[in-house]
């Protein structure tokens, strides 16, 4: 990075507002995309017989966890030759169990504050990179790259490792790009002008 004056740099304490508002934007959004869109309606599909596996799992009392079947103890297991037909008689997977219930409001909290330490850190990465006053295009251009490295592209590993199919990871992508550009929208809005 080149040398610039102290008086130029942009803190992320000077970058409170677009922090918060590209959170609300991104908050909108995704609310646009999950409620109205609906592009992610089938990313899930019902268990066949749902009642009877629910009944299975809790009467083996299977309680909150990420659990994957069949499942290894050790590297020397896993290529096991019991381990070996367990895999090629399937089925393999994962499996995320909650309890308590499905908690909306404290997902959409979460969901919240994620965004708001996205925004953190994008203001970060834009202060470092751009001067007071730099031009809307290169705020929109660097905070919407540097936002859709935080949003689009942590979907990839449960592609590669927990087996989500790849055509839901890339609506989760396509999702992280509008919320980057939101987010890169804010901030070249809202970017502080020379003092």
């Amino acid at each position: 990075l080149p040398d610039r004056q102290t008086s130029a740099m942009v803190h992320v304490v000077d970058l409170w507002l677009p922090i918060l508002l590209s959170a609300v934007a991104v908050f909108v959004v995704s609310s646009v995309i999950h409620m109205a869109l609906q592009i992610h309606k089938g990313d899930y599909r019902k268990m066949p017989n749902e009642d009877a596996v629910l009944a299975s799992l809790r009467a083996q009392g299977v309680g909150a966890g990420q659990y994957m079947f069949p499942c290894a103890g050790s590297m020397a297991e896993m290529s096991s030759p019991e381990m070996v037909a367990k895999c090629k008689q399937g089925p393999v997977g994962t499996l995320v169990v909650k309890s308590g219930g499905i908690a909306l409001g404290k997902s959409l909290l979460q969901w919240f504050l994620f965004s708001v330490l996205i925004g953190v850190l994008v203001a970060y990465l834009s202060g470092l990179a751009l001067p007071r006053g730099a031009g809307f295009r290169a705020v929109f251009r660097f905070a919407s790259a540097t936002a859709v490295l935080g949003y689009a592209f942590s979907s990839f590993t449960d592609s590669i490792w927990k087996g989500v199919a790849w055509g839901t990871t890339f609506k989760f992508v396509f999702d992280g790009v509008l919320y980057g550009l939101a987010t890169g929208a804010v901030f070249a809005w809202l970017w502080p002008a020379v003092a």
